[in-house]
């Protein structure tokens, strides 16, 4: 791309930015967002210099801004601009897409729930163990092939339910074959998912546990390794199917920014595909 090519994007997307403000002010009325509503207003929504008092910036900037010129906003005053907007998720997001800067989305807070619809695409996944992580990697839905795998996770409570605490605390880690390298991978993706909850109680605590019981997760928690998430393979050795080899994958769920769907499929490697019907075979006879 060319100088003056790369020149004309970046003026399209600050119109663009600003059409985006501007269209969001409109929407807006003085007394949606506390303000009084003073004298006959000649167009919609608030005014510029309304918006620019609620964001805590100048009038004039925030003009420029709305008219594309060639100024940049920190993550922070785009932060306030979407408050002040009253932006929702989907449009904080556009919002900062549009500026090419990060979202700076809040952390979720509260109970996690799996919509329904992933309930039933994990009951689809006959063939392939699956399962529903959250923002701490507790593990909140989970498929038959998952429970014909890994055991039944309706048996486990609290920490003994999250995927960190069951790879470097429970006796099911000894079904990986390569641990140390899967342990380390997890490790090092578990940190940067956390990042955006740094002093969370509920992590902090997980990580403390976890610093007391495992000698590993002790020694490696310090080096700050992180990782973004990787697909390939594992391979398993269960105590009813032997070896197995599998190919996982982790898709985020687009509605639920801190969720995420691991699905393993079975290689035809080992007898896998096989192995895995045959445990599945018996579970359901069981």
């Amino acid at each position: 791309m060319t100088i003056n090519q790369s020149q004309t994007v970046l003026e399209a997307r600050r119109r663009e930015f600003g059409a985006f403000l501007r269209s969001r002010r409109e929407k807006l009325t003085p007394s949606g967002v506390g303000l009084p509503e003073g004298f006959r207003r000649r167009t919609p929504g608030l005014r510029r210099e309304e918006v620019a008092l609620l964001a805590g910036v100048g009038t004039t900037w925030y003009t420029w801004l709305e008219q594309g010129r060639d100024v940049r906003a920190s993550s922070e005053v785009l932060s306030a601009l979407a408050d002040a907007l009253r932006l929702d998720p989907a449009e904080r997001r556009h919002l900062f897409t549009l500026s090419d800067r990060p979202s700076a989305e809040a952390p979720s807070r509260g109970p996690e729930d799996v919509p329904d619809a992933l309930r039933r695409m994990l009951a689809s996944l006959a063939g392939q163990p699956a399962y529903v992580l959250g923002r701490r990697w507790d593990v909140l839905a989970w498929n038959a092939a998952a429970v014909a795998l890994f055991g039944d996770y309706s048996l486990l409570q609290g920490d003994a339910r999250n995927s960190v605490h069951r790879v470097f605390t429970d006796p099911a880690r000894q079904l990986l074959v390569d641990w140390e390298i899967v342990a380390a991978n997890s490790l090092a993706m578990f940190r940067a998912d956390s990042a955006r909850y740094a002093g969370d109680p509920d992590f902090e605590r997980l990580i403390a546990t976890l610093t007391q019981t495992s000698p590993e997760f002790r020694a490696w928690w310090p080096r700050q390794d992180v990782l973004r998430p990787l697909t390939g393979h594992k391979r398993l050795r269960h105590p009813g199917g032997g070896l197995m080899t599998f190919e996982y994958t982790a898709l985020a769920v687009m509605d639920r920014p801190d969720m995420k769907l691991v699905v393993y499929t079975p290689l035809d490697e080992d007898g896998t595909s096989g192995k895995l019907k045959e445990l599945l075979r018996r579970n359901s006879a069981a």
